[in-house]
């Protein structure tokens, strides 16, 4: 009995993990940092902690406010729709603080991430095609977005 369970729990391990359903928060594979939790995430995105560990300023990029992982990112991370940090950003940007960069595609993404120090972004895991990039952070995606890979 103990050797059935033993291999269930070897088979679950090594199994191909389903990058699909999930939203991977990426740095450049040059980043010192390997792990960011939901707070330093926070901190990061609403720019209360501008300078990485390596002393490189984080260039936070967000997808467009309409984008449903962005939607999903800033529920699961912010804790608040894209639209009710237009006020937040208001006040910051007369503090001379800007908001994240918005880009328009989950591929470009991944291309300012991998070539820019200090980018970090987000996008469906299954766009990962190479190791210029390092995930810092995963977080599981509703069913409803399983089928976005289809489309960067």
């Amino acid at each position: 009995m103990a050797a059935r369970i033993l291999c269930l729990l070897l088979a679950l391990l090594l199994a191909p993990v389903s990058w699909g359903e999930r939203l991977a928060v990426i740095v450049s594979a040059d980043t010192p940092v390997t792990r960011l939790s939901v707070k330093q995430l926070q901190r990061i995105y609403l720019r209360k902690t501008l300078i990485g560990p390596d002393g490189i300023p984080w260039r936070p990029l967000n997808l467009p406010a309409d984008h449903p992982l962005r939607r999903f990112f800033s529920h699961r991370v912010l804790r608040r729709d894209p639209e009710a940090l237009a006020e937040y950003w208001n006040e910051r940007y007369f503090q001379g603080v800007l908001p994240p960069y918005v880009v328009a595609s989950e591929t470009a993404v991944l291309r300012y991430v991998a070539t820019t120090p200090g980018a970090i972004g987000y996008l469906h895991a299954c766009h990962l095609d190479d190791d210029s990039v390092r995930v810092v952070a995963v977080f599981e995606l509703p069913s409803r977005h399983a089928g976005d890979c289809l489309r960067p």
